[in-house]
């Protein structure tokens, strides 16, 4: 058994260790409610676009929309969408894990890992698939001061690369918030636009009439409605960052507290053996004097 010195110096240690936990759930807790008003709030717009997107992608010729063009896998962009910090469980290394997935399910494409969020960026910028000349270069600091304006300038690079045939597939790899216990992770076609899948009951064409013109929609509703599905990624991980963390940091300050009752059980336990102890010494040499 540890000495007492040994067990108050660990109560000591694990005290902080909890202080310090429940002081990093309290932060995340308050950053959450930001974060998840912004999602909450950005989802339904941003769904209901996507929905619009798809639909006009189908009724467009390929020649008018470059964003639907379907060629042949060559050149594949992930977006690898994490967070700047840890502390979070699983929810960096999940992103991780399913962007290298993608990398092994297409051997033979040229692949490049843009990251969003510091910890992909740590784990891709050495590797061959490290993002080459024409890429934002410091993507991952997106969270300093996340706008729709900075995530827009990267979709929009994304975007022009793709129409101008450098790229054949753009994947988004993120985690969405379903609530503070809860982040799916996602893997989202970007680029190609998708088109709707086609319902069983209705075989009919739907004859759409366009307003504005459909040069006017191809140069201007569809940009903004992919520029607003990107920023709704990243804050879709911001708000399961936070939520992920916080999740953490509660469980660890419960184990904490866990781990501190058993260190003052045994503290007490070697406490009465070392008075036991004592009170056995003073009552031997007692003996012996009187002997």
């Amino acid at each position: 058994m540890a000495n007492l010195k040994e067990i108050r110096s660990r109560i000591t240690s694990v005290n902080s260790t909890r202080q310090i936990t429940a002081a990093m759930k309290m932060v995340s807790a308050a950053k959450l409610r930001r974060a998840q008003d912004a999602i909450t709030q950005m989802r339904p717009y941003a769904e209901k676009l996507q929905e619009i997107l798809q639909n006009l992608s189908s009724a467009l010729d390929v020649s008018e929309n470059p964003y639907a063009a379907q060629r042949e896998v060559k050149r594949i962009l992930i977006v690898s969408i994490t967070s700047n910090r840890g502390l979070c469980g699983a929810f960096n290394n999940n992103v991780i894990k399913q962007a290298k997935t993608i990398i092994a399910q297409n051997p033979g494409a040229r692949i490049q890992v843009l990251s969003i969020g510091k910890k992909s960026f740590d784990v891709f910028k050495k590797t061959d698939y490290a993002p080459g000349v024409g890429y934002p270069t410091e993507a991952y600091k997106i969270y300093e001061d996340l706008n729709f304006a900075d995530a827009s300038s990267i979709a929009e690079c994304v975007m022009d690369k793709f129409e101008a045939g450098k790229l054949d597939k753009v994947y988004l790899v993120y985690n969405s918030f379903r609530n503070a216990a809860i982040q799916i992770l996602e893997t989202e076609q970007f680029l190609p636009i998708v088109p709707p899948e086609a319902s069983s009951e209705s075989t009919s064409q739907i004859d759409y009439i366009f307003e504005p013109n459909k040069e006017e929609i191809v140069t201007e509703l569809i940009p903004k409605s992919l520029k607003t599905q990107f920023y709704k990624a990243i804050l879709d991980s911001n708000a399961g960052e936070h939520g992920a963390r916080m999740t953490a940091m509660h469980k660890a300050t419960d184990n904490a507290t866990d781990m501190l009752k058993d260190l003052k059980l045994t503290y007490n336990k070697a406490r009465q053996a070392s008075i036991t102890n004592e009170i056995l010494e003073i009552v031997a040499g007692a003996e012996a004097l009187n002997g």
